[in-house]
Parts: structure tokens; C-alpha cells; sequence
């Protein structure tokens, strides 16, 4: 969870300005992040019920995860309708698509610093 948070906040510098190779870069490296928290999660998850019940876990995590990859997208798609309007994105809009994609990005980066403090205090 670190790794994505570092990612969040590396991403929250990200401007109209900014190089598309930098956030290709970053891009790989919220992959990353994402990759080391799914796989141990999952197993955790598989690991906690009877071995008769996998398909019933393994089909709700899939879902979940799913779900919540399809909210996060209505979320930020609601959040740049509301900011933007129904224009077509031209480069004199740009400086507005940099704002409203800065809205998102720290709501995200909230809620993964909140995730994590939690997670460093309970294993304390």
C-alpha cells in the first residue's frame, strides 16, 4: 500500500505540462503497487475459507474488485462532468482537465493514506 500511496501523491504533481514518459513512468509504477497489495490480499482472502468454498471467495473477490474499479471510474467520469461541462477536451481546455484530474487524484490519495495509517497502527 505504500508503493500506491507514493504513487497517488507522485501523481498528484502531474500537470498539463507534464511529460507523457513521466506519467507512463508513474503509471507502471501504481501497477506495481497495485501487484504487491492484490496478490497477498487475495491470498489472504482464499486462505481464510474452507477449500469446498474457493470458487464462492475467489468469484467475490473478482466481483468486488470489479466493482469498485467500476465505481472509482462513474465516480471520476461524474466528477469531470460536473467540473468540465460538455465540451469537447481541446487544448484550451487543458488547464481545466489538470485541475478537475487533480480532484480525484487526492480524494484517492486520502483515502490511501487514511488505509494506511490504519493499517500501521492496527499492526502495531
Amino acid at each position: 500500500m505504500a508503493v500506491t500511496t507514493l504513487s497517488l501523491i507522485l501523481f498528484s504533481t502531474v500537470d498539463s505540462n507534464t511529460a507523457l514518459s513521466y506519467i507512463i513512468a508513474h503509471l507502471m509504477f501504481l501497477g506495481f503497487g497495485i501487484a504487491l497489495f492484490s496478490s497477498p490480499n487475495t491470498n489472504a482472502i482464499m486462505s481464510s475459507v474452507e477449500r469446498r468454498f474457493f470458487g464462492i471467495a475467489s468469484a467475490t473477490v473478482a466481483t468486488m474488485r470489479l466493482v469498485g474499479q467500476t465505481l472509482s471510474m462513474a465516480l471520476v467520469m461524474l466528477v469531470f462532468s460536473l467540473m468540465i461541462g460538455r465540451v469537447k477536451i481541446t487544448p484550451e481546455y487543458y488547464s481545466n482537465l489538470s485541475y478537475v484530474q487533480e480532484s480525484p487524484s487526492r480524494s484517492s490519495l486520502h483515502s490511501a493514506l487514511l488505509a494506511f495509517s490504519h493499517r500501521w497502527v492496527e499492526e502495531k
